[in-house]
């Protein structure tokens, strides 16, 4: 089974989320999406995929999500997607895929244990 991480190397979870699936011998693609970000349908079918919507994956405590007002519940789930595709960092991390097509938002790093 192959696996992908949506990762960011400065981050604490997605570090320890990394770490874990080496320990269980898994290698996955690694994914720095701050380099590399999903595209449109990408990001769309990990929403629908973690049964998440736009707003629960972002992350609010980014200076990005406070700059351009996206607290605003008058946001259309669409505005905060295209808000996400400029400005990667909102998404939440880590993300990882299985070749299954499992997901699972490392927030805590073991719930991606019950996709493998």
């Amino acid at each position: 089974m192959s696996t992908k991480i949506y990762h960011n190397p400065r981050c604490s979870k997605s570090r320890q989320t990394l770490q874990l699936l080496e320990e269980h011998n898994i290698q996955p693609e690694i994914i720095e999406y701050l380099k590399t970000p999903p595209s449109e349908a990408e990001l769309k079918a990990i929403l629908k995929a973690l049964n998440m919507t736009p707003r629960e994956l972002i992350r609010k405590g980014e200076a990005e999500y406070k700059d351009n007002h996206l607290g605003d519940e008058s946001l259309s789930d669409e505005q905060l997607i295209a808000a996400m595709l400029k400005y990667p960092k909102l998404i939440e991390r880590p993300i990882v895929i299985t070749s299954d097509n499992k997901y699972a938002l490392g927030r805590p790093p073991e719930s991606v244990l019950a996709i493998l």
